[in-house]
């Protein structure tokens, strides 16, 4: 078919002279309007330079270069501290599985380097096992802030409006200090940011897909990992789960419901147990005058006069057992308290002031992550109310709490506020949890398992503490196969519980164990 113009008589116009003809006035609009700001390309990041580690020559170390505003990739960069402990059956080699150990705070090149994670030949001889430590973390550009500062912190129990404006005023100013002392990538340290560096070291690392284990907050980025980059999965371990959904009320009941729930097994096994050494007694009237007397100043730690044993102080540590769990040793350690023994076995943290002039602190990436709109002394005490209610012997989680504290008056929009997980098109994602974990607690993985959908598959381990793998055969080889072969447990799947275990679950070096129970920081 042939068309007519109207103003020149008769002359044919093919369909591509009439496209031409209505897209010209468009193109002549677009080359007469001022370029638009292109969007910079990321450039490829360059090959990691592998040499022997300093602490361990037979694992490598190395670092890579990284934007610190990912939204200006062409702006300021830092380095992301790396170590790799290659792959023991390079035939067998499947890729690299990148780990890390969570807090936020902690460093995946120590818990390489001091193999925390003890993993199977099978995972050993079939991947590197690279770690890194997350932006503002360890080696990676750490969040510097002023130990003599943090040292002023408030008391996390505040009795007045008085108190809860002395917290907030504290928090501007150590959030003023770190920022000056750590730079621009103060304001970039949020899990997204992080998600961001993670997929450029799989890409460094030569690895078309992503093979993932993250312990504790560590899940949180693998749970971010699967959101933001679906189809760069090849599989993503996730070990005692956090819930990234919950709102300020319903963390503070969770984690104090968690807490709770471990002192209850405890008191359950003493029940039973014929080296518990305060069967017979009853425990939790026990534990009510322990705290009373505290209140009192009236009670010392064995050996430790340098200790002065207040409620925080006590809840703080009892908790920290809860992690192995150690339950023996706490028995002991209680009995001992009671009675004013000079000596018993202890987890106490020595409370020597640091000599460092700084110290990294983890909470910062806490508070892009979580926002903490408690408005005043009123809404924070009925908090604390909602927090003994569901935890009457615990009444708190005495390191989520302190640790929710310190981010009270962050500004906002903060850059990874809560919100549940949009997962889509990934291969199944293994979640893992223990049935009675003080920190992480079932619940939360429960309810991450079925945000996420199909893609998740939830393993239930029926016993106690925090971190699975390696808690017997049957979590350890469901974990082994699903990385190695992406099997993934039966929906339902349950493992049943081993005795607890001195040598797992320890605290991590992270944001849980990062502060004393009155707010200033372990270093």
């Amino acid at each position: 078919m042939t068309f007519t113009s109207a103003v020149t008589a008769e002359r044919p116009f093919t369909r591509r002279s009439v496209l031409i003809a209505l897209l010209l006035p468009l193109l002549l609009v677009l080359l007469a309007a001022p370029p638009a700001a292109a969007t910079p390309a990321v450039t490829p990041p360059a090959a990691i330079e592998w040499t022997p580690c300093a602490e361990d020559p037979a694992a490598e170390c190395g670092t890579l270069t990284l934007p610190v505003d990912w939204d200006a990739p062409r702006g300021e960069t830092f380095e992301l501290a790396l170590v790799r402990r290659k792959a023991t059956d390079p035939a067998a080699r499947i890729g690299s599985l990148v780990v890390n150990p969570g807090g936020p705070g902690s460093s995946g090149v120590n818990a390489v380097l001091n193999d925390v994670y003890a993993f199977s030949p099978e995972i050993t001889s079939r991947f590197d096992v690279v770690g890194f430590d997350p932006r503002g973390v360890g080696r990676s550009h750490p969040i510097l802030c002023a130990v003599a500062l943090a040292e002023q912190a408030p008391e996390v129990i505040m009795r007045s409006q008085a108190d809860f404006e002395r917290r907030l005023a504290h928090n501007e100013q150590v959030r003023k200090d770190c920022r000056a002392r750590t730079g621009p990538l103060f304001d970039h340290v949020d899990t997204g940011s992080v998600v961001r560096d993670l997929d450029a070291l799989r890409a460094a690392l030569g690895d078309d897909k992503l093979s993932y284990y993250g312990l504790s907050y560590g899940t949180l980025i693998g749970q971010q990992y699967a959101e933001r980059f679906p189809h760069r999965v090849r599989a993503l371990a996730l070990d005692s789960v956090v819930d990234h959904s919950l709102g300020i009320s319903a963390l503070i009941k969770g984690v104090a419901w968690s807490a709770q729930d471990s002192f209850d097994e405890f008191v359950t096994w003493c029940a039973g147990d014929t080296s518990c050494a305060l069967r017979g007694e009853d425990i939790r009237a026990l534990w009510a005058d322990l705290l009373a007397r505290a209140d009192r100043g009236e009670l010392e730690v064995p050996g430790r006069p340098d200790i002065s044993l207040t409620r925080m102080v006590l809840i703080n540590e009892v908790y920290g057992a809860f992690w192995r769990p150690n339950w023996a040793e706490l028995a002991e350690f209680l009995a001992a308290i009671d009675s004013g023994a000079e000596t018993a076995p202890t987890t106490l943290t020595s409370s020597a002031r640091p000599k460092e002039e700084t110290y990294n602190d983890p909470v910062q990436i806490m508070c892009q992550d979580f926002h903490v709109p408690i408005r005043d002394y009123r809404e924070y005490a009925g908090h604390l109310r909602a927090s003994a209610a569901v935890a009457p012997d615990m009444k708190i989680s005495p390191r989520w709490l302190p640790a929710a504290l310190n981010c009270l008056g962050q500004p906002t929009p903060i850059p990874n506020p809560q919100r549940r997980p949009h997962v889509e098109g990934t291969p199944p994602l293994l979640l893992v949890n223990a049935l009675h974990d003080p920190a992480t607690g079932y619940p939360w993985a429960v309810n991450v398992a079925r945000q996420i959908g199909p893609e998740a598959r939830l393993l239930t381990y029926e016993g106690w503490g925090h971190h699975v793998y390696g808690r017997g055969e049957c979590v350890t080889s469901a974990f082994d196969r699903y990385l190695v072969s992406l099997t993934v447990p039966a929906k339902g799947a349950r493992c049943a519980a081993v005795p607890p275990d001195r040598t797992l679950g320890a605290p991590p070096d992270g944001l849980l164990s990062a502060l004393r129970a009155d707010g200033s920081p372990r270093t």
